[in-house]
């Protein structure tokens, strides 16, 4: 594991550095915002969503940093991560055995270690299925717009495999190559989950890599085929009925699941759940006014026993 100092966004309080964490079939990058104090709590382990990388956490990171030391993830195909063999796909469970590992590998140096979990998005279902599998390895949970997998109905799930294999065959196209950064952030502050202007930029540098007289991507373009194999509603919340783990959901009041339908039932189905509802959208712990999830993180894990 190597530790490297880097700047900090202009906001931040705290320096950053990157992080290599080898594991067995690949090697996982981050950002390392060490504690300041000697005596130190539970480390947080901060994990992001679809498409984006470690510095989605960039704002929020250094604010919980003073007891702690703080770690965001760079999930595979994405940021500095490496990239799955030729031949795989992103299947969500790999994500999780990739946490798993990644857990026991390089944040266990005691059979009592845990961890505190935030996730956005993508990275709060990873949390949260990780947790439901590994309770012991989770002293809390926060999960921020995300409430465990998409689901199917269990009649989808030939059609949804059948599109998955076709997309997989046909391949990803070729590469998009902006001539600059502030392209490539242009496109990424209207793309599928909008961002504004600063959200953007601040995500792009980790996002992309030079080719040619350009840059292209850095993100792996299989991430955007279909899942090969999704979870109907009675096993999503079969899984998070198993979560034992003191776990909080920020909910945003504009964010992706405002009018879920099933949110209602998931939320009972974690015993040990609380719900906070905070303004903004889907990434309301990096775009805009963010105090109010800062608040409400660390104020939970705060007051952990």
């Amino acid at each position: 594991m190597n530790d490297t100092a880097l700047d900090t966004p202009p906001d931040a309080k705290v320096t950053y550095r990157e992080i290599n964490w080898p594991l067995n079939h690949i090697t996982l990058a981050g950002l390392h915002w060490p504690a300041a104090t000697t005596t130190r709590d539970c480390p947080v382990l901060m994990i992001h969503g679809w498409l984006d990388n470690a510095l989605s956490f960039a704002r929020l990171a250094p604010e919980l940093a003073g007891p702690r030391d703080v770690y965001s993830l760079d999930m595979a195909g994405h940021g500095h991560s490496g990239h799955r063999p030729p031949g795989q796909g992103y299947l969500l469970m790999d994500y999780v055995a990739d946490l798993a590992e990644l857990v026991e590998t390089h944040f266990r140096q005691g059979p009592q270690d845990q961890v505190d979990l935030v996730g956005h998005s993508l990275g709060g279902i990873v949390s949260v299925l990780y947790a439901a599998a590994f309770p012991e390895r989770v002293r809390r949970l926060v999960m921020i717009d995300s409430l465990g997998p998409i689901s199917r109905e269990p009649e989808e799930v030939v059609g949804q495999m059948r599109k998955a294999i076709e997309k997989r065959m046909t391949g990803s196209g070729k590469h998009v190559v902006y001539p600059d950064l502030q392209s490539a952030a242009k496109a990424r502050q209207g793309g599928m989950i909008p961002l504004s202007r600063e959200a953007a930029s601040m995500l792009i540098d980790r996002s992309m890599r030079p080719e040619g007289d350009g840059y292209v991507w850095r993100t792996d373009r299989r991430l955007r085929h279909p899942s090969m194999i999704m979870m109907d509603e009675p096993q999503v919340e079969a899984c998070l009925g198993k979560v034992v783990t003191p776990t909080r959901f920020l909910k945003a009041e504009n964010g992706l699941l405002a009018q879920r339908p099933e949110l209602a039932s998931r939320t009972k189905a974690i015993t040990n759940l609380d719900l906070v509802t905070v303004p903004g959208g889907h990434h309301c712990h990096l775009d805009g006014d963010i105090r109010p999830v800062v608040d409400a993180v660390r104020g939970f894990l705060n007051n952990a026993e």
